[in-house]
């Protein structure tokens, strides 16, 4: 963990980068943040897609299972606050990790984070064409790519504009949220108690007991449902004060979404009509057996509207990435200078259609192989920020006006150790494929980064970090 970034490199960066395109204006506050931010948690499409896996193995446990890996979640947050705080910059973990960790570990965060933009959203994109179909019948692909394609378009906007955008798109995210938890409740079957009775309905039809061990294997996926808080680090250059506005996002953003998805849930395990049906996990079906046809269409399509909210996000998010790292020198000079142009709306045009394009195209590709490389490289990226964390008191960042989280450094110990676990389970050739990535883009650091190091992946602080 050596050649990190100190206060006369960090002169020497800014110096050496004068010939860089402008600064991202700040022009959110908390409130814009937070709308742009919850729309890539995506409270309700998660609900309808990831929450019906969990019924499916822990049953009426589910609703719990959520809560623990909520709480879990406030600890991946306070690393994201502090840091983000400390470092609020376009690069997100990139810029944090290079700065506490060094530069090397900052470039392979970076390639981490590169790989889960460009396979993430076209994912999600393609799913679009599922919700859709109480209306019309799509093929898959070409919805995705038009859905990439559309939220592309969105990105060239002003980032106010979109924060309106999204904005409006969560509401209808919330609505339906909320109507899903007030049908839930109205048609309860079961009392309170049932949120605790870990029961889940077996092979026979009878029901079974969900163990210990059962919950705590569902919170691999209970910790990634209210994921989606770190995008408040991305905007962070583009939040007005940031010292205090980037904290403020990421805790409102997962303690928000925690509450749109955790009640619906405890409602939808009140409210099934069987083990067997929360077990299956069809929860459009037990919407439209607890009102009509038009109630379960009209959610299927917010679900739908929230998954492009998402998408528009995602591509907001992942072109600040791209933009940094251009204004950071982390390419030859001619691609630096494409990547950083801003446009007439003050957004980073070029460094979108970089995002968005591909991703389009990427809808046409089989992506069951890299979406295992993309759990790898979440997991690897959370774990450097963990590390990052660790050592964010040390030197001259102790006395750096930031916000601090409680129980360091045991917050983050605890993370690192959770994390290397779990990157230690994944499958052996997810892991292979993203080492021979990582380590392509190690030679790319050796052999062409490092020896430039005076004017090379520079990575700096827009000049009104400390406002």
């Amino acid at each position: 963990m050596t050649d990190t970034l100190r206060p006369a490199e960090t002169a020497a960066a800014a110096a050496a980068a004068a010939d860089s395109p402008q600064k991202l204006k700040r022009s959110i506050g908390v409130v814009g943040g937070t709308l742009l931010t919850l729309s890539c948690v995506t409270p309700a499409s998660t609900l309808f897609v990831v929450v019906p896996d969990l019924f499916g193995s822990l049953g009426t446990a589910t609703a719990l299972t959520i809560a623990i890996g909520s709480l879990l979640c406030i600890a991946v947050a306070f690393c994201y606050s502090e840091l983000g705080t400390l470092i609020p910059s376009a690069g997100g973990e990139y810029a944090m990790v290079s700065t506490m960790a060094g530069r090397l570990a900052g470039w392979l965060v970076f390639v981490l984070s590169l790989l889960v933009v460009m396979i993430v959203p076209p994912v999600i994109a393609m799913g679009t064409a599922d919700y859709l179909a109480p209306i019309v019948h799509l093929d898959p692909a070409m919805t995705g790519a038009g859905v990439m394609l559309l939220a592309t378009l969105a990105g060239l906007l002003d980032l106010r504009a979109n924060a309106w955008i999204t904005g409006i798109f969560l509401v209808l995210e919330v609505i339906a949220a909320a109507v899903v938890a007030f049908l839930g409740f109205a048609h309860g079957e079961r009392g309170a108690d049932s949120l605790v009775s870990m029961q889940v309905a077996g092979a026979d039809g009878h029901a079974d007991t969900v163990t210990a061990m059962m919950v705590v294997s569902g919170l691999a996926i209970a910790l990634f449902i209210t994921q989606g808080f770190s995008t408040a680090v991305y905007l962070s250059e583009e939040l007005e004060h940031p010292r205090r506005n980037v904290a403020r996002t990421v805790l409102a953003t997962l303690a928000i979404s925690t509450v749109i998805i955790l009640v619906p849930v405890a409602a939808i395990t009140m409210g099934a009509p069987d083990i067997a049906a929360l077990t299956g996990g069809d929860i459009s079906t037990m919407v439209t057996d607890w009102s009509n046809s038009a109630v379960g269409t009209f959610v299927s399509l917010c679900v739908a509207l929230a998954i492009i909210n998402a998408g528009i996000v995602m591509v907001i998010q992942n072109s600040r990435v791209l933009f940094a790292s251009a204004r950071d020198k982390a390419w030859p000079e001619p691609v630096n200078n494409v990547f950083s142009r801003l446009g007439r709306f003050g957004s980073p045009w070029v460094a979108t259609l970089a995002v968005g394009v591909p991703g389009a195209l990427l809808c046409f590709v089989n992506l069951d192989t890299l979406y295992g490389v993309t759990g790898v490289s979440v997991t690897g990226m959370y774990l450097l920020v963990a590390v990052a964390a660790l050592l964010s008191r040390r030197g001259h960042h102790k006395h750096t006006p930031a916000w601090r989280m409680p129980l360091w450094p045991a917050v983050p110990v605890l993370l690192i150790v959770v994390l290397a676990y779990v990157l230690s389970q994944q499958e052996t050739g997810y892991l292979l494929w993203t080492g021979g990535i990582t380590a392509v883009a190690t030679l790319y650091w050796v052999l062409y980064l490092r020896p430039r190091k005076d004017t090379r992946w520079l990575v700096s602080l827009p000049e009104d970090a400390q406002a």
